[in-house]
């Protein structure tokens, strides 16, 4: 019985927008044929403007029921208000059952159609999703097992010695070792921010005071970055955001790691949150070397290798992170983009969708 209910509800859900769709699809379609019949004496529009209505009501709502529900309804609407006599329903004039029953046929199939149309869409959406999804969490499980080998042999070969190696091959094995670390730390965070993510790229948002969430990721990123200056923006207005704000951390400190990691020279960032229309625009940017143009197409894909101080290191993939920051964003319905700017540095840029509380703030831009 529940699983009857269940199917019945995927197929026919109700809504407060479904029913406001329907009845603007309808009054529209009704506007529509009563000035175009003081201007002409035929009717034959009627019926076509009345099925173009259906299959806007269909493709602006869930499921078949309120698509069937105006096919059917225009049937009436028209019989009654547009067809000889008018404001009286007769079905038995000659010519108009088959009219009507091909006329509620067709509104029906296009109901059906629409519908079955954005159930398509939707399952290749998540499909789509579910594929980045298993491609992420399949890189970074793979690469995981390098820099425990390497870890593993560095601290080994430190406790083994025999007095055969200087201090200074101690202390870049064990530096090795803690480098190897910290990427491992980072790669064990994004994997499970991923997890955070089921398979249609659904999460669990909560309104969150923006600036609150780009404090807690300066101050966990300066806690491995002491010597980076972190600068911070935002607007005069407190503004809250639908989020996760684990995940939104998570961004955030993979794109001020993937700075420093790969910026070469940098010293600097600046992160900064600007208001636009019902959304805000957070833009993370560094002083470094900027991004190579050959690669700004492939920044989110996850293919990208590091060259790093010790060789290409197949471990070291720059997009691994930088994918996990898109898959993120994207599943809060925002956009992410990366530039150079053009006062020497990298940019990265994603959107988020304001909640519905503003509050005054006196205070400025201030440093970490």
């Amino acid at each position: 019985m529940n699983s009857i209910l269940k199917k019945a509800q995927e197929y026919f859900p109700l809504s407060w927008k479904g029913w406001i769709v329907f009845f603007l699809g309808m009054a529209g379609g009704s506007l529509i044929c009563t000035l175009l019949q003081a201007v002409s004496t035929s009717d034959v529009h009627v019926p076509m403007i009345f099925v173009l209505m259906v299959l806007i009501i269909s493709m602006l709502t869930d499921g078949y029921f309120y698509g069937i529900l105006a096919a059917v309804a225009s049937v009436f609407a028209v019989n009654w208000a547009f067809t000889y006599p008018y404001m009286k329903l007769d079905f038995s004039a000659y010519g108009y059952p088959l009219t009507f029953i091909t006329m509620l046929a067709v509104g029906i199939a296009s109901s059906a159609l629409a519908s079955r149309l954005k159930e398509h869409q939707k399952l290749r959406l998540e499909a789509e999703r579910e594929k980045t999804r298993a491609n992420l969490l399949r890189s970074v499980s793979h690469d995981l097992r390098t820099p425990l080998t390497a870890i593993s042999g560095s601290v080994s070969a430190v406790l083994e010695d025999n007095g055969a190696m200087t201090e200074q091959e101690k202390r870049e094995l064990l530096e090795n070792a803690r480098e190897d670390a910290q990427w491992l730390y980072s790669m064990v965070e994004n994997l499970l921010s991923i997890t955070r993510i089921n398979g249609a790229g659904e999460i669990v948002k909560k309104e969150e005071m923006l600036e609150e969430v780009l404090s807690e990721a300066v101050v966990n990123f300066k806690k491995r970055n002491p010597d980076i200056a972190i600068e911070i923006s935002v607007p005069e207005d407190i503004v809250f955001i639908q989020m996760d704000a684990t995940l939104i951390e998570q961004v955030l400190l993979n794109m001020m790691d993937n700075s420093v990691a790969h910026g070469g020279k940098t010293n600097q960032i600046v992160i900064s949150a600007e208001e636009d229309g019902d959304a805000v625009a957070v833009t993370v940017a560094d002083n470094g070397n900027g991004i190579p143009p050959r690669i700004l197409n492939h920044l989110f894909d996850g293919s990208l290798q590091f060259e790093g101080a010790r060789g290409k290191d197949s471990n070291r993939f720059i997009g691994i992170g930088l994918a996990v920051c898109k898959t993120i964003v994207e599943a809060h319905g925002g956009t992410l983009s990366a530039r150079n700017r053009p006062e020497g540095g990298a940019e990265f840029r994603f959107t988020l969708k304001k909640g519905e509380e503003t509050h005054e703030y006196t205070g400025q831009n201030f440093d970490r």
